[in-house]
């Protein structure tokens, strides 16, 4: 049996999405300075970290959504919104700083 989270868990949920999605994005700003210095080999490697802490926030994420869907939901409170709004911002940028190395890329040749 699945015990839905009371609002304490959730808002701690929200606070280690926040928290993972905020390294991705340093991470990935940090991996946007390499690639306009054309250290494409540390921009690849600070995207792979940033990925893993995406991967780990979109487990947290998936946790509430587990509970949801066995009819659970939990109280969500705007921390949880804040740490969406945190995550779907990293994962945006994720996607940009693709496109960007292949732009950098190009131009370094």
């Amino acid at each position: 049996m699945i015990v839905a989270m009371n609002k304490e868990e959730t808002m701690l949920l929200g606070f280690e999405i926040v928290a993972y999605a905020g390294d991705a994005r340093s991470k990935l700003l940090l991996a946007l300075k390499a690639m306009k210095k054309g250290e494409f080999t540390k921009a690849e490697a600070l995207m792979q970290e940033a990925d893993e802490c995406l991967g780990d926030a979109h487990n947290s994420q998936t946790r509430m959504l587990q509970d949801e869907a066995a009819g659970d939901g939990a109280d969500i409170g705007f921390i949880m919104v804040h740490a969406q709004d945190h995550l779907m911002t990293a994962l945006l940028l994720k996607d940009l700083m693709q496109s960007f190395m292949e732009l950098y890329r190009r131009t370094d040749k």
